[in-house]
């Protein structure tokens, strides 16, 4: 069965704020292979023209995965997520995410298509400040395989 396109245009409500922190920035560099100082050292970052260290531009992902949770156990949604494969991501940012910021992230489905046999979900992910300052948005998409038998 495909996935509901009664969901294309919902958004959900954000999760709990997330803290942007040094450690996490840094263990993500390290994950990912990237030696970038600006990531992990504070002086560096700074002579960069930075206030404190800065995120991987990838590293909202981690952000985002956490709050589309919710969406993707919706029960109604109808996805089966043990079919699913990652098939794009991208991010449009306003600015770098800080080692100290304190964010939020409302999820909304913005498109249920199907090709094929799959049945593909795009999602963004709109990032902000506690604040409510625009840092990021992300766009996922996610293919479910055979969905759309």
């Amino acid at each position: 069965m495909a996935i509901n396109p009664e969901y294309i245009g919902k958004t959900f409500p954000p999760g709990p704020p997330y803290e942007v922190s040094r450690v996490k920035l840094a263990e993500f560099a390290d994950a990912i292979g990237d030696p970038n100082p600006v990531y992990r050292d504070r002086a560096a970052a700074a002579a960069a023209g930075y206030p404190d260290v800065i995120a991987p531009p990838t590293f909202p992902i981690v952000i985002g995965m956490a709050a589309s949770g919710q969406a993707l156990a919706d029960p109604g949604l109808n996805l089966n997520y043990a079919m699913v494969v990652h098939g794009e991501q991208r991010f449009e940012y306003s600015r770098p995410l800080v080692a100290g910021d304190v964010v939020t992230a409302t999820v909304t489905i913005s498109d249920i298509r199907q090709a094929g046999r799959n049945s593909l979900m795009t999602t963004s992910t709109r990032i902000e400040t506690v604040g409510g300052e625009h840092v990021c948005t992300a766009y996922n998409t996610l293919v479910e395989r055979g969905g759309a038998q």
